[in-house]
């Protein structure tokens, strides 16, 4: 039976930042065989095709979108038995936190510190989602996706996802071309391995856990997201966001270790492979002059965390485009680094092609980047 798609659907309701207008067509999948109906029937009818799953990582324009919005309702998590291993695979519909406190609970190890992220475990492969010292990359296996190009049911290796910091095949080479379907994971059952991450060994030691167990740093986790806001719904405070809103900026060693001679010791900088720097993006937002709880009009920073922004009342999603563009040219102003935005942008036409130098006339800088614009399993 073809699918029926709903018409004029609000989408602020299915997003985390509850802004943004209406999509024209509608469809809540709820198998994967959905799925590739609801792909065709866009495909047939020329439309534009938005996948949705949790909202947590999303901006829609208050114009709405005109295409197709296809959420991802599919269920189910399922267990190999491989010993002092175990390979767990999920649909893409399942919230992420609901796959990690599964884990937890069977006293599997490798995503324990991605505890509390929202959002559906078929966006972590497209963003390789990471925290607190893990990420994706570290434990993913395997993805199966549908192929909007033909139709096909495709099953990609780790390797052939191409992943990276907070990027994949799927977010940056390939944008929009595949819909992930399912992700499976390898887990082991052994105590978590020490962790490196300052902040996440600071809390757990500070509960007097120097070899804790995968529940000990789920706790330790969620206490921490919890402080900054990070966990969707873990407060009454009516703001609202898409968690952090943007990725700390890669650039070349050199060019951290000049920022880091002028700056001095303080400044944040984490060695990358091949020549290359980490840099921390809410210390660079701040030291350029945007602290925690600054408002502007109805939009702010979060009283926890600069690096997430707030919809307060009567706001709009042009308020938060707005408010990170200013907070960009801040940045790059006072650093000559570009932040990246981690949440996509659907119905901005401007931001459909990449933002442009903040200085026309100006050589690309390194840290530049256009901004996302929609990808699979938002």
């Amino acid at each position: 039976m073809p699918i029926q798609p709903q018409r004029d659907i609000s989408l602020a309701q299915y997003t985390t930042f509850q802004l943004g207008g209406r999509s024209r067509y509608f469809f809540e999948a709820t198998s994967d065989d959905e799925v590739a109906q609801a792909v065709a029937w866009s495909t047939d009818a020329k439309l534009e095709l938005y996948i949705l799953g949790g909202g947590s990582n999303l901006v829609v324009a208050d114009s709405g979108v005109s295409g197709l919005v296809l959420k991802i309702a599919t269920s189910g998590i399922s267990e190999e038995d491989l010993g002092y291993r175990a390979r767990i695979r999920a649909s893409a519909g399942v919230p992420w936190d609901d796959l990690v406190l599964y884990a937890v609970d069977r006293d599997l190890a490798g995503i324990e510190c991605l505890s509390g992220i929202p959002g559906f475990v078929g966006a972590t492969p497209i963003q390789n989602v990471g925290a607190y010292g893990q990420e994706i990359a570290q434990t993913l296996t395997r993805v199966t996706v549908l192929d909007r190009t033909t139709m096909n049911r495709l099953t990609l290796t780790r390797d052939q996802c191409r992943l990276s910091y907070r990027d994949s095949r799927f977010k940056s080479s390939e944008p929009n071309r595949y819909v992930v379907l399912n992700v499976e994971f390898e887990l082991f059952r052994v105590r978590p391995r020490p962790t490196r991450h300052r902040e996440l060994k600071a809390r757990l030691s500070a509960h007097g856990l120097e070899n804790p167990t995968v529940q000990d740093v789920r706790r330790a986790v969620i206490e921490l997201r919890q402080s900054k806001t990070l966990v969707i719904g873990a407060t009454s405070d009516p703001q609202r966001s898409a968690g952090s809103f943007f990725v700390n900026p890669v650039v070349d060693a050199e060019v951290a270790q000049a920022l880091l001679a002028r700056e001095g010791p303080a400044m944040p900088v984490f060695p990358e492979a091949n020549g290359k720097a980490k840099l921390s993006a809410a210390w660079l937002i701040e030291h350029a002059g945007w602290k925690r709880g600054t408002r502007d009009g109805n939009v702010g920073l979060s009283i926890q965390h600069c690096l997430v922004l707030v919809a307060h009342e009567r706001a709009e999603a042009q308020d938060i485009v707005r408010l990170a563009q200013r907070i960009r040219a801040a940045v790059f102003e006072r650093f000559n680094v570009e932040l990246r935005p981690e949440p996509s942008f659907w119905g901005f036409d401007d931001f459909d092609r990449g933002l442009p130098n903040l200085d026309e006339d100006a050589p690309p800088t390194l840290g530049s980047a256009s901004w996302p614009t929609r990808s699979a399993n938002n």
